[in-house]
């Protein structure tokens, strides 16, 4: 039985004052009723790794570079992730893919990144509008996937999450439905239960796209969903635990 997880991430978002209500907000609601996790800013690790320590939601950040150290102005690295208290890491989200250039090879350098220091990944996969109506969304998602599998093997995996977020569903109000969501998520175990079922079986694959607490429900009532990447929502304390009641 696979346990869900609801990880917020908050984007380019936030001052130290809101980042310090909102956080306080989610402790101040008692127990997560989840496996929850929260993806501030860089700036912002240290802030909140000092307000979570003691309580049971996990902190995580939006990128990592492959490299251990040396002359890339901007990047961080794993080991210093580390150090703010991160046990996961957001790699190859969408985001990163379209405005930074990032391509599947670069991911799947930053995946074996990750696990050799210690980190989760949180692998993000999904097809823009066009590959969706060209009828093209494995393919795009599998070839995602092949890039990390090529660098780290399949057994790698269990130590790693998916986020399947299709591209035309992040930030527009428009959340896959159910029935999409959980087609491309089943395709997704198929895929990789060719090399290895029992990590098929056994690996998270989050829904992210536009998920709220109307239509987050309704998203984990499929068998192959577990849990959602949350951008927009997790920012309100109120509607981010709305989808982690509805999680539990």
């Amino acid at each position: 039985m696979r346990d869900l997880l609801v990880a917020g991430n908050w984007k380019m978002n936030g001052s130290r004052a809101s980042v310090a209500a909102l956080v306080r907000g989610l402790l101040d609601a008692g127990p997560m009723p989840c496996q929850t996790l929260v993806c501030p800013p860089n700036v912002f690790l240290h802030q909140v790794q000092t307000q979570l320590q003691g309580y049971d939601i996990a902190l995580g950040a939006q990128n990592v570079d492959w490299h251990e150290a040396g002359a890339f102005t901007g990047e961080v690295a794993a080991n210093m992730l580390l150090e703010f208290g991160c046990s996961h890491v957001l790699v190859g989200h969408s985001e990163r893919r379209s405005l930074f250039s990032e391509t599947n090879e670069q991911v799947g350098l930053k995946v074996d990144k990750c696990l050799a220091s210690g980190l989760v990944p949180v692998i993000c996969v999904g097809e823009s509008l066009a590959q969706r109506q060209a009828g093209a969304t494995i393919a795009i998602v599998e070839a995602q996937l092949k890039a990390v599998l090529d660098k780290v093997g399949i057994q790698a995996l269990g130590r790693s999450i998916i986020a399947y977020e299709p591209v035309w569903a992040i930030g527009t109000g428009e959340s896959a439905t159910p029935d999409q969501a959980e087609t491309v998520h089943v395709q997704i175990r198929e895929y990789l239960a060719k090399q290895e079922l029992k990590i098929a079986e056994n690996i998270q694959i989050l829904y992210g796209g536009s998920v709220n607490g109307e239509n987050a429900a309704s998203l984990f009532a499929q068998e192959n969903i577990d849990g959602a990447l949350v951008g927009g929502a997790s920012l309100q304390v109120g509607e981010f635990l709305r989808i982690c009641r509805a999680a539990a």
